[in-house]
């Protein structure tokens, strides 16, 4: 008899959840990940159609990282003609998942990170957005602070 139990245990990652207050504009629930080895904190935004990173901490974090100018604008975030580049990323690790070589935009992020600070929230690399989330169906627990995703998407 197959222990299905374990199998199905094997199958998903759950990562904490850490849910920031943006005094009296909501919430943002944002997770850590690992990227070129080295630990980030992202927000999980079901909104965001495209996981994005920020160009200055991606170029920062990783200074061979290869930024391709992107001919598509990007809308979302207050605007729709913001210019945007590509990356792609062969070490993204959300909990035990690897996602490997996975395209990620490369926008202009820093008004979120400086938003933060202002508020006392830590800097984020970008957002993880419904590419992954519906890649891997994500099931988002609020009450138990937890990110799942299936590793065989």
């Amino acid at each position: 008899m197959i222990d299905t139990k374990k199998t199905t245990t094997r199958n998903k990652t759950s990562v904490p959840l850490q849910i920031i207050d943006l005094h009296e504009d909501g919430f943002h629930p944002l997770i850590n990940i690992k990227v070129f080895g080295k630990p980030f904190t992202v927000v999980l935004d079901t909104g965001a159609s495209k996981t994005a990173f920020d160009k200055d901490m991606l170029r920062h974090a990783h200074e061979d990282t290869v930024v391709t100018i992107s001919d598509r604008l990007s809308t979302g975030l207050g605007t729709n003609n913001m210019e945007s580049s590509t990356a792609i990323i062969s070490d993204l690790y959300i909990g035990k998942l690897l996602i490997d070589e996975f395209e990620v935009a490369v926008l202009d992020l820093s008004t979120i990170n400086i938003a933060y600070s202002q508020l006392g929230h830590p800097e984020v690399l970008g957002v993880l957005g419904g590419d992954i989330l519906m890649k891997y169906k994500a099931i988002i627990d609020y009450g138990k602070g937890k990110l799942l995703l299936h590793k065989n998407g």
